[in-house]
This record gives structure tokens, sequence and C-alpha cells, in this order.
């Protein structure tokens, strides 16, 4: 029964004693503010204690779940890999040439509409072209001031549509 009473870690050198009679001695010198100076106390600790409990604090985020993509066959060899890239890469070719298709179609609407209604569409697309022609040739200078600027001394980027 002595050793769970015996004081151990940081108490060991705690005395209660000592304690009671230090706050005795303040509560005397206090004087007749003492009331004041305990409420004023109490208020601090209260506002204290107030202020963390409203604070809101979170663990760090449990790691994700990974999960594996399950729609392949686990162990493809890499020449059916090469020739799904493949296929995959000839149907966004189709997709992109139907996209430019349909745009071209309803471009050419547009032009017979501006036609039928006095505008001068030939003018009017010579003007988008160049217009867009400038818009690719500045954001291809921006594109290359920003590698220089990110230390690139000599960018090489893919040949310039208009050049060809």
């Amino acid at each position: 029964m002595g050793a769970m009473l015996k004081r151990s870690g940081i108490w060991k050198d705690a005395n209660p004693t000592g304690m009671v009679a230090d706050f005795k001695l303040v509560w005397k010198q206090a004087g007749h503010n003492r009331w004041r100076i305990a409420a004023v106390s109490a208020a601090c600790t209260f506002g204290v204690f107030y202020l963390m409990f409203t604070q809101e604090g979170s663990a760090p985020h449990p790691p994700p779940k990974v999960t594996w993509i399950s729609v392949l066959k686990e162990h493809r060899t890499d020449a059916e890999i090469e020739a799904e890239n493949l296929a995959n890469q000839k149907a966004k070719e189709a997709y992109a040439r139907e996209i430019a298709r349909r745009d071209k179609d309803v471009r050419e609407l547009y032009k017979a509409i501006g036609r039928y209604s006095g505008m001068d569409v030939d003018k009017i697309a010579r003007e988008a072209d160049a217009e867009e022609a400038a818009k690719a040739k500045a954001d291809r200078e921006r594109i290359e001031q920003n590698l220089k600027a990110g230390g690139i001394a000599n960018p090489k980027l893919a040949p310039d549509a208009a050049q060809q």
C-alpha cells in the first residue's frame, strides 16, 4: 500500500504543504483586493480555456486507400499494351477528325448565311484567321519566354503549324 502512495516522476519534488502555505501568504498580501484579483484571474483562465475549446483541431488525414485499375487484364504483355495504345491513339485521331469536319460544316453553314445576308464572309474569314495566327504566335512567344525564364536557354518546341 505504501508503494502506491509513494510520489514518483515530477511529483516527487512537489510539496503540497509548501504550496498551501504560499497560497495563504499571497491571499493575505492581496488585502481588500483579493476577491477582485481572484475574479480577474478566474475570468482570464476561463477565457483562455474557452478559446482553446472553440478552436477546431484535426489529426492528419489518413493515407488514401489505393484502388487499382481493375478494368485491365493483370498480366498484359508489352506487345498487348502497345497494340492497345495504338488503337486508342487511332480512335482519338478519328474523333479529332470528326470534330474538325463538323466544325468545318458549321463554318460553311455560317458563311452561307452570311453571304445570303450580304456580308463579306471571305474578308471576315481572313481577319479571323489573321487574329487566330497572331494569338497562336503570342502564345508561342509567351511559352518560350517562360521556358527561358525557367532556365531553359534554348527551348525546342514543336514546329509551328503556320510555318509548315
